[in-house]
């Protein structure tokens, strides 16, 4: 099989930030793979976490050092494929766009979405969150309107993530969540993600903060580096739910955190692809704990790709392509707030035509 990889950069709508900063555009990778007269796609997407950076540059010096090594194998042999790739050890997003080319091939190949090749049931989709980044009070009343307008008879979400964790402190946190409530449509569903930009005292005043607002659950409310008897103590105090992101990349990381979360969020990047992501879903449900998928500056192809498995989620986050103005893909859609994913084979994802 022949892997080819192809940079593409997209814009934000609205720049996002988070605790760690704020991001505008992104180059992400296209990677094809092409075999028997078939093309699988796949995406790898740049991101860090603090600690553990993948840049672009990164990501494409190491795709196209190990393109060679898989001439030899088939879309078929992916475990042959995982073996190598752990021994080179790819970096994880450089993984999800080989391993979602692999599955977008072999569901062409069959002539099914992979949706309906694993059995899912689209009817159990929950619906996508849409995010909110730091700002002032103003900032995210406009935000809210940006995303649900101001008319109820044509809102098209059902759910939004608010990011906090601002470095001016959890003050700022609470003036700005004040705003989105005042603004939001009625009978939102809300959750908030502290990017790991709290103490565990501010985390533990802001949970129970939070409470009195009915938010879901507090995502990442501590730093990924934070001490286990810090995450322990916080899920003693806090009387919401617990989710781990930027402490969570792969099954390994599961078991080590079920005594102290109540959920995980999985991402095709952090996770390497559907074949670990499933590995995660399995895991964290034996631990007895929920999943979300969430996404980075992702296009249509990498939020299509966790689409697919979306019915297996109890919370999803992939809104970071309905937030891009030049997307070059398109793939899943919204229908009533959920993300889903289309009947056409693989992964459903298709180039926009383009109209000169």
């Amino acid at each position: 099989m022949h892997v080819q990889i192809e940079t593409f950069t997209v814009r934000k709508r609205f720049a996002l930030t988070i605790s760690r900063g704020t991001t505008a555009q992104s180059t992400n990778l296209w990677v094809k793979l092409a075999h028997e007269g078939i093309e699988g796609w796949g995406e790898a997407s740049p991101f860090s976490t603090g600690s553990r950076p993948q840049t672009t540059e990164i990501l494409l010096a190491a795709l196209q050092e190990v393109a060679p090594l898989l001439e030899k194998f088939t879309p078929f042999d992916r475990q042959k494929i995982e073996q190598v790739l752990t021994e080179v050890k790819l970096p994880s997003a450089a993984r999800a766009g080989i391993d979602m080319a692999m599955h977008d091939w072999l569901g062409k190949k069959a002539g099914l979405p992979l949706w309906k090749m694993w059995g899912l049931d689209r009817s159990r989709i929950v619906p996508t969150s849409v995010t909110i980044g730091i700002n002032s009070p103003s900032g995210a009343r406009e935000r809210v309107r940006d995303w649900f307008g101001t008319d109820p008879a044509s809102i098209k979400y059902r759910a939004v993530k608010v990011k906090l964790g601002n470095p001016a402190g959890i003050e700022a946190d609470k003036a700005m969540l004040i705003a989105v409530l005042d603004e939001a449509p009625a009978n939102l569903k809300i959750s908030v993600d502290a990017n790991g930009g709290w103490s565990l005292k501010d985390a533990v005043e802001m949970c129970h903060w939070l409470e009195k607002y009915q938010i879901n659950y507090v995502e990442q409310p501590l730093s990924p580096v934070a001490d286990m008897e810090e995450f322990s103590e916080l899920y003693r105090q806090s009387p919401l739910p617990i989710f781990a992101d930027e402490s969570c990349f792969n099954s390994s990381d599961i078991p080590k955190l079920a005594h102290c979360v109540h959920g995980i969020n999985i991402k095709m990047m952090k996770s390497g692809g559907f074949t670990e992501a499933m590995r995660m879903i399995h895991t964290a449900k034996a631990c007895k704990l929920q999943v979300m998928f969430g996404c980075y500056s992702d296009s249509a192809i990498a939020n299509t790709a966790a689409a697919q498995l979306s019915p297996l989620a109890d919370y999803l986050d992939l809104d970071s392509h309905l937030n891009l103005l030049d997307d070059p893909f398109t793939g899943a859609i919204v229908e009533n707030g959920c993300l889903l994913p289309n009947g056409r084979s693989g992964l459903g994802v298709r180039r926009v035509e383009i109209v000169e």
